[in-house]
């Protein structure tokens, strides 16, 4: 039977008036609580809150507060044009979400409130405050699936329980996802109720001046917003992904799909995304197969942090809470150096490079870096999942903190704590041109293919030839591979007496 969250579960009452509550779902197409809002009322006002219990932490120039901002302007154009009436479009706020939507909407009359799940721990305290407040008021508060194929409890084994390794549960959800499961909501067919806004809210967008932020580089970074935006990527990967199996671990290649940032912020739908991967995996597309394959990664994720939200701030598996990592002055100097890109592994500075300076990071190095912190480094996994999660444009906690988990083999699924990524291997392997290090690390760009790797293992005369000066226009290694690789298999020795 389809949970409780699927298409035909729920049995609205018709209301006159609702309004609908964006969060992570900024587009009109096939958005489920837009869809179920207009389906059951004869009116409806949409909002988004510019959220001050988070803007409030943020530093004032945020590349995913101007995403935000940029994609409402887009919803608000595409609710106003697909309304077709004066006066319609999107109310913003610029407040603290847990008080002001329960007020707009005793403001505007409704009778209910229509928002999709966010199953983050802070944002599930905050909808249950929303319930609180609008039952006050005799409001009602409808929530439902839409950032992930399968959710919370929709895929479970044979004995009931979450699945906590990815392959079963990928194998499952692969047995259980059908047409119902992808299949687009029709928002458009009910998109008449679309209410014009009361004269007071028809005012644009608010600015970033307006919320006390600064523009970044977005634009010239040519990142594309809005669900156009999200569309116009998608098209363009549309083309790339039957090669996606074979370019997807080189930086310097065109492979990925750069969706991430949609995704995170719902301007595209996972449902039209999974459903084109499935129908290419079908035909026999391996590229396709590989893309759906990180698609039911994110819902994984997803699902470990709904049964396990204790992996916020720990392990998944306990006893790897029970490493000693380095937290002492020297920790945070090698922390502040793989934060600056300063570590003297090329491959590792080039991609810490690329996360400061664009927001966003390949997935490969993802995995490098994470690696490098963590096993290099022997410094605690949370340090960089927070890094990330300040410096990600695409940001999201249950794939960051998986990813993390992953990387440091304390999560579901993990690599096991031996393995540990050769930074030196992984860039001759995945970068073996250096085309990404030169891009990102100019000091190098003059040295050959083969000593762009490891220059403290150049020939003297090479560097001088090139100007190079190790210790003064880039790093020396900050520490010794081999050496690293030895303390790394003494700290998880914990790990092995556990069991």
């Amino acid at each position: 039977m389809p949970s409780q969250s699927s298409k035909s579960a729920h049995h609205l009452p018709h209301v006159d008036k609702g309004l609908m509550w964006f969060r992570r779902d900024l587009r009109a197409f096939d958005n489920a609580a837009l869809f179920h809002a207009l389906k059951s009322c004869k009116q409806v006002h949409c909002v988004f809150v510019f959220d001050k219990a988070i803007l409030d932490t943020l530093p004032r120039a945020d590349r995913r507060v101007e995403f935000i901002r940029e994609s409402l302007v887009a919803l608000d154009a595409e609710l106003h044009a697909v309304a077709g009436q004066a006066g319609a479009g999107l109310i913003v706020r610029h407040a603290v979400a847990a008080d002001e939507v329960p007020r707009l909407a005793h403001e505007l009359g409704v009778q209910e409130v229509f928002a999709n799940h966010d199953d983050e721990p802070d944002a599930l305290v905050r909808d249950a405050h929303v319930r609180g407040a609008l039952a006050n008021f005799g409001i009602g508060f409808q929530t439902f699936k839409d950032h992930v194929i399968f959710e919370r409890s929709e895929v479970l084994t044979q004995m009931g329980k979450p699945y906590g390794v990815f392959t079963p549960y990928k194998n499952a959800w692969l047995q259980k996802v059908n047409d119902f499961y992808l299949k687009s909501y029709p928002v458009g067919k009910y998109i008449k109720a679309l209410a014009a806004r009361p004269k007071a809210y028809q005012v644009p967008v608010p600015t970033l001046a307006d919320l006390g932020f600064e523009t970044t580089n977005l634009s010239s970074l040519h990142v594309p917003t809005g669900s156009p935006g999200g569309l116009a990527l998608f098209e363009d990967f549309f083309d790339r992904m039957d090669k996606y199996d074979d370019t997807r671990n080189f930086p310097a290649i065109k492979g990925p799909s750069y969706l991430g940032v949609h995704l995170r912020f719902g301007t595209v739908s996972i449902r039209q995304l999974a459903s084109t991967a499935y129908k290419r995996m079908l035909v026999g597309s391996k590229g396709a197969e590989t893309w759906l394959s990180e698609l039911i990664w994110r819902d994984f994720y997803h699902q470990i942090l709904h049964h396990h939200p204790r992996v916020v701030t720990g392990a998944f598996k306990p006893e790897y809470d029970e490493i000693k990592w380095d937290h002492h002055k020297h920790a945070k100097e090698l922390f502040a150096a793989w934060c600056e890109g300063r570590t003297g592994y090329p491959l590792v500075d080039a991609a810490m490079a690329q996360i400061n300076q664009t927001g966003y990071m390949h997935n490969r190095l993802r995995m490098v870096v994470a690696s490098f912190l963590t096993k290099d480094l022997g410094i605690d996994w949370r340090w960089g999942e927070r890094y990330f999660a300040e410096h990600l444009n695409d940001f999201d906690l249950a794939a960051n903190n998986g990813g993390w988990q992953w990387a440091s083999s304390s999560g579901c699924d993990a690599q096991p704590y031996f393995r540990i990524f050769n930074p030196t291997n992984q860039s001759e392997k995945f970068d073996p041109e250096g085309k990404f290090i030169r891009r990102y690390v100019p000091a190098l760009a003059k040295l050959s293919n083969k000593a762009i790797h490891a220059p403290w293992l150049a020939k003297p005369m090479e560097l001088e030839e090139v100007g190079l000066v190790l210790g003064r226009d880039y790093p020396r290694p900050i520490v010794d591979h081999a050496e690293a690789r030895k303390l790394t298999l003494e700290r998880y020795g914990v790990v092995k007496k556990a069991k």
